[in-house]
């Protein structure tokens, strides 16, 4: 009896490495099935629109300038009065005319300006349109010549001074849009199933860019293009 222990010992170690080998060789089978099973392709899909923009912001900045800061007050007040006047009577709506105070400058008492100076006093003044008439405000962005003509002086060419257009109707495009970049993602992973000899299958995750919204082009700021990108992993099969 006691010589047939190791024996039995010895037939056991062989069963159980026979055993881990055959476990070893499923798990080895199973792993390369999952590894098969994921295979995937990854692919972009891009939707744009161009869309007129729905709201403009118009600064407009004029200056004066004088000896008497009582008259430089006096016509910087008839100045805005003249331009809130011009705004409303070709369609500007007043609530959405909008005047900021005047900035008055003294230039004797800057220590780096000439003592000898022509007008002691200058001024600026800001009135300011927010509108959703864009077409009108682009039309009064070119007749601004007649106030010109009555004396007003502007000043047009400071950054703050440029008109600002927005677009705000994004979530109306954007189921659409969202829509049309997936399909076109989905177009382009077919096209590479079929030229690799595979079949598309579900999708494993997909991710939505950010929506970017920019000028088409420095010349037209009020015409606004809209930019999506979506990002699509499907799974490939044979």
């Amino acid at each position: 009896m006691q010589k047939s222990r190791p024996q039995h010992f010895f037939i056991l170690g062989i069963c159980l490495v026979l055993g881990l080998a055959v476990l070893g060789y499923q798990l080895s089978t199973a792993a390369l099935k999952i590894k098969e099973y994921e295979r995937t392709v990854t692919v972009k899909g891009l939707s744009e629109r161009e869309v007129n923009a729905d709201i403009v912001i118009w600064p407009i900045r004029f200056i004066a300038a004088d000896n008497d800061l009582a008259k430089l007050y006096k016509t910087m007040d008839v100045n805005a009065a003249e331009i809130t006047a011009f705004l409303t009577g070709n369609g500007i709506a007043k609530k959405d005319i909008s005047s900021a105070a005047p900035m008055i400058t003294d230039k004797l008492a800057q220590q780096y300006d000439n003592k000898t100076v022509r007008f002691r006093y200058s001024g600026s003044r800001t009135i300011t349109v927010y509108s959703g008439q864009v077409r009108t405000v682009r039309k009064l962005m070119t007749g601004l010549s007649e106030l010109g003509k009555k004396g007003i002086v502007f000043s047009g060419m400071d950054y703050d001074s440029r008109p600002e257009y927005i677009f705000t109707g994004l979530n109306k495009v954007k189921p659409v849009m969202i829509e049309e970049a997936t399909k076109k993602a989905r177009e382009v992973a077919l096209k590479f199933a079929a030229d690799s000899k595979s079949t598309l299958g579900k999708i494993k995750r997909a991710s939505q860019g950010r929506f970017s919204i920019q000028p088409r082009d420095k010349n037209t700021p009020y015409i606004k293009k809209i930019r999506i990108v979506s990002t699509v992993e499907y799974y490939l099969s044979d």
